[in-house]
């Protein structure tokens, strides 16, 4: 592993959460009405999102090896070999089978999935004329565009609080608390837009950064050991095993 390679170790109960994740969602595309709320599994992907892009972050931070570039490449080899492989047979299959105006809507599909901004096409796009949702086949990319879209901003924030010396926790929950009251306000004013933009997003990537610090410095352990004395204080007796008692 290079200076700049830490990964975190494979974790497969962060696998099993996805597979679960997934489940609902798949339910909600196929028959909504068995399950109306499956969307929730997006949500939950961001949040693991969050947490393991953070995880590196931290980390490379403190062992003062964060390299921009290496993290960027990362991702870009992560992604764009799936990316461009659906993409592509979208493409060919719509090139035989769509109509003319079809086709040229996935073709602005296409290049929105390609440049991370299927989020705001879809908002724009959303309203009673509107295609429906199943003749999209690429509506999925819009949370693909939310993550990347976190990606192009985070890195560079949490590297200047920490070279400034600052608390990134108590930024990152400043930060995460103003995204969610942008999603609440949202969803009661124009729940199609809060729905899709980063900003009433963001706060779910957050939620998994946050706990990636809490993970990073070891900090989970000291809230578990505060926690533990807390509640022995009121009770020393709750400490002693009963092989104790004569």
């Amino acid at each position: 592993m290079s200076a700049h390679n830490f990964r975190p170790q494979y974790r497969p109960d962060i696998d099993g959460l996805r597979a679960l994740a997934i489940l609902p969602v798949v339910v909600y595309h196929a028959f909504p009405r068995y399950a109306p709320g499956g969307f929730i599994g997006v949500d939950i992907f961001f949040v693991i999102s969050g947490y393991l892009i953070s995880l590196i972050a931290f980390k490379n931070l403190a062992n003062d090896n964060f390299s921009f570039t290496e993290f960027y490449v990362r991702r870009i080899k992560r992604l764009f070999p799936s990316l461009i492989i659906v993409t592509s047979t979208c493409y060919m299959f719509g090139y035989f089978a769509l109509l003319p105006d079809e086709f040229m809507q996935l073709g602005k599909h296409i290049a929105a999935g390609m440049g991370f901004v299927e989020n705001f096409v879809l908002r724009k796009e959303a309203g009673y004329f509107d295609v429906a949702t199943e003749l999209k086949p690429l509506m999925h990319l819009w949370s693909l565009a939310i993550e990347e879209q976190f990606y192009l901003a985070y890195p560079f924030l949490i590297w200047l609080l920490w070279k400034a010396r600052l608390n990134v926790l108590t930024f990152l929950i400043l930060l995460g608390c103003i995204s969610f009251w942008l999603s609440y306000k949202g969803v009661h004013k124009n729940a199609i837009k809060a729905f899709f933009v980063p900003q009433t997003r963001f706060w779910e990537l957050m939620m998994g950064s946050i706990l990636a610090y809490f993970y990073a410095f070891g900090a989970h352990k000291k809230i578990n050991s505060f926690i533990h004395s807390f509640i022995h204080s009121f009770n020393p007796y709750w400490s002693i095993q009963p092989g104790n008692f004569s």
